[in-house]
């Protein structure tokens, strides 16, 4: 039942999102996980799209975010306007208060404003001026950056790039998965017409079922056994912490809701580390001047650490 569910939500994507089942996926695994995701790819290839798509599909509410420069904490969360008839201080509700926020081009904002939002990703929640509000649930941040443009931008700190769950991309479509893009387009975009296939409350009922899923302590053992590798790798100046073997974990276990089975095997987890962790490994300088990189790393790691 539930995985009818998902293939549903994934049939209804790739009425706008075509060739990209598995990146559907992953986006399905952040919502399945209450986990956020960051996308970093060229210009044009759909990630905005890929957002509203999921977002149209469960009946969510959306708001998007233009990361600038001159973008204030304020314009993220909202803030306490004084109202004169009641002389008290309402709320006005930024756009964080939504279930799926795109987070567009989150790299060209201050640390400043990056940081307002890092409270909402990590404890879905937003805090001013001493009172705290709830955001609504679901809620997922999807973020995306472009790789090639990197003039006016700011690099994400640390503990903003740990709270995303995955980083993904999206890639070239074929020549004929191209054709069938512009054809479909020639009138109106298909998600004009995209009708939502799951209600939010179905949602919330996934996630609990995810946190159903059986994971054996064999595969608890890999997880933390690759994930803790990072941090004795000579090339690795910062290694993963124990939140990206929390969020593998996860992860593995919406794999599963999604294939169908109440429990996690140990392919889960190899599909999913290069999504979980190569936005967490910082390399040491020589290693990036001979050309290594976070996936060379993950590759060596999945190569050397036993399968249960």
């Amino acid at each position: 039942m539930h995985s009818e569910n998902l293939k549903r939500i994934i049939d209804n994507m790739e009425k706008v999102i075509v060739g990209k089942t598995e990146t559907v996926k992953l986006l399905i695994v952040g919502l399945l996980t209450n986990g956020h995701i960051l996308i970093e790819d060229v210009p044009g290839l759909g990630k905005t799209m890929l957002a509203l798509a999921l977002a149209k599909s469960i009946s969510a509410d959306f708001k998007r975010i233009q990361f600038t420069p001159d973008l204030l904490p304020s314009d993220v969360t909202g803030g306490l306007i004084f109202n004169p008839q009641t002389r008290n201080f309402d709320l006005k509700k930024g756009p964080v208060f939504t279930n799926i926020l795109l987070a567009d081009e989150i790299n060209r904002t201050t640390p400043r404003t990056q940081s307002a939002l890092l409270e909402c990703m990590q404890e879905y929640k937003v805090s001013l001026d001493g009172q705290t509000f709830t955001l609504p649930q679901p809620f997922m941040v999807v973020a995306t950056q472009n790789p090639i443009e990197y003039q006016g931008t700011y690099p994400l700190p640390e503990a903003q790039i740990d709270r995303f769950l995955m980083k993904i991309n999206i890639g070239y479509l074929n020549v004929e998965e191209e054709v069938r893009v512009i054809s479909e387009q020639k009138i109106q975009h298909p998600i004009e017409s995209l009708q939502p296939v799951l209600s939010l409350e179905d949602v919330l009922r996934l996630q609990e079922e995810v946190k159903k899923i059986d994971v054996s302590a064999h595969i608890l053992k890999y997880i933390v056994n690759l994930v803790s590798s990072t941090r004795k790798k000579e090339e690795v100046k910062l290694g993963a912490s124990p939140r990206a073997s929390i969020a593998l974990m996860k992860a593995s276990c919406a794999w599963a809701l999604l294939e169908g089975r109440d429990y996690a095997v140990p392919d889960d987890v190899f599909n999913l580390l290069p999504w979980v962790l190569k936005h967490r490994l910082i390399l040491q300088p020589k290693a990036l001047i001979a050309g290594k990189t976070p996936e060379h790393i993950i590759s060596e790691l999945l190569r050397n650490t036993p399968i249960p």
